[in-house]
């Protein structure tokens, strides 16, 4: 089974539902790995303003922040690739780079 990484922009947590606003699209993609995780997929995330040792630690990652700045967050690995960047993707663009079917 594939493995997903999620590098966040800096944010208090990876729900989207603290702080005076709430982000949907974060929301939305909780809901997202949720459902992908139900499937067997790994998936490792982080968050720069808690972890940026892990940004600096993976060359794939350090090497996008260099070029595009944090513009380029969240970044999104499939199986150590950049998949996404920039935006979180929807369900289907996580089941199609990770080979698992959508259900409706």
């Amino acid at each position: 089974m594939a493995r997903l990484a999620v590098y966040d922009p800096p944010m208090c947590c990876s729900t989207g539902v603290c702080g005076p606003s709430v982000d949907k699209a974060v929301v939305r993609f909780a809901g997202d790995l949720d459902w992908i995780k139900r499937r067997g997929v790994t998936i490792e995330r982080y968050n720069l303003s808690q972890q940026p040792h892990a940004f600096l630690e993976n060359d794939a990652i350090k090497g996008a922040l260099m070029e595009g700045g944090s513009e380029c967050l969240p970044l999104i690995l499939v199986d150590g690739r950049i998949a996404g960047q920039g935006a979180y993707p929807s369900r289907q663009e996580l089941a199609a780079w990770l080979g698992i079917g959508k259900e409706a």
